[in-house]
């Protein structure tokens, strides 16, 4: 069984930055694959960024590649999602998920969710 608590949404201008952090419990997280997705209002729930147990592999949806980097410490149980040059269409709740089917991107592969962190970027 595993515990996700997402942290570190907010309000930010167009152009910032904010870093998502995701804390687990349990104690095989580093067993995990990992991904952040997120859902805009009035639209469906998206993939955005996935990263494997070791942390060795990454994945990005084209929407955030380059602007947006997962990480993941399996230390301290925590996975990451830093957003650069934040745009107002990527307002949404970010959601952390955990996985032990393998990396994907998609939803019904997932077994564990947080509750979501909210980022609002103004324009």
């Amino acid at each position: 069984q595993v515990q996700l608590v997402e942290s570190g949404g907010g309000l930010v201008q167009a152009g910032g930055s904010l870093r998502l952090s995701c804390a687990a419990s349990g104690r095989t997280f580093s067993s995990y694959d990992m991904s952040w997705f997120r859902q805009a209002p009035g639209k469906d729930r998206e993939f955005v960024a996935t990263i494997s147990g070791s942390g060795s592999l990454t994945y990005y949806a084209d929407s955030v590649k380059g602007r947006f980097t997962v990480s993941r410490d399996n230390a301290k149980k925590t996975v990451y999602l830093q957003m650069n040059s934040l745009k107002p269409a990527d307002t949404a709740v970010y959601y952390c998920a955990a996985t032990s089917f393998g990396v994907a991107t998609t939803q019904l592969s997932y077994n564990y969710w947080g509750q979501g962190t909210q980022v609002t970027v103004s324009s």
